[in-house]
């Protein structure tokens, strides 16, 4: 399947890079300057309003987007019609848009945490860099459900896309995390 904006990269089961073990990463960005996105299923224990001080009463969680930039914030949502600047990754799914409307929406109960996950920092691949971790078959391309973003619990997220792939998928999901425990 073809790296794009839009797909999900699922670790292989026995990667062991910390930043990446069993991660599911939106695909934001992918061209000729490298690629971007965000780990799905990896929340810290903090909400929005404890990061930014002055930000509306939320508790919206907040998310390791991936190792690069870690005091970078962005977000995934699905009001992109609401944000001005936002940028369509798939139907149903959202990046960024305009802050100041952001805060307003959220202030006035108009955008509510249902709708949105932010994130520190992003995962970055530079110009080529993906496609040979492809080679070595560290990553599993797969469609992006709207639904991965907001309605699936994020410790259930890699089971649950490697479920939805059927087949030999469905065994590796049921793998403990653990490899002594297999």
């Amino acid at each position: 399947m073809e790296i794009k904006a839009g797909k999900i990269l699922v670790a292989e089961p026995f990667m062991l890079d910390p930043n990446f073990k069993r991660a599911i990463i939106l695909i934001c960005e992918h061209g000729e300057h490298g690629t971007t996105g965000f780990v799905l299923n990896k929340p810290l224990d903090i909400k929005i309003n404890e990061l930014i001080q002055d930000f509306p009463k939320s508790k919206a969680s907040v998310h390791i987007g991936g190792p690069v930039a870690v005091d970078s914030l962005h977000y995934l949502h699905n009001v992109g019609e609401m944000l001005d600047n936002s940028q369509e990754v798939c139907p149903g799914v959202f990046w960024g848009g305009d802050f100041e409307k952001l805060r307003f929406l959220m202030e006035t109960g108009v955008i509510t945490d249902k709708n949105i996950r932010f994130f520190v920092g992003y995962s970055g691949w530079s110009e080529g860099q993906l496609e040979e971790e492809m080679k070595e078959l560290s990553w599993i391309v797969d469609d992006m459900d709207a639904n991965y973003l907001l309605k699936i619990k994020p410790f259930v997220l890699w089971q649950t896309v490697l479920h939805n792939r059927g087949n030999t998928y469905t065994v590796i999901a049921q793998m403990p995390d653990a490899i002594s425990l297999n």
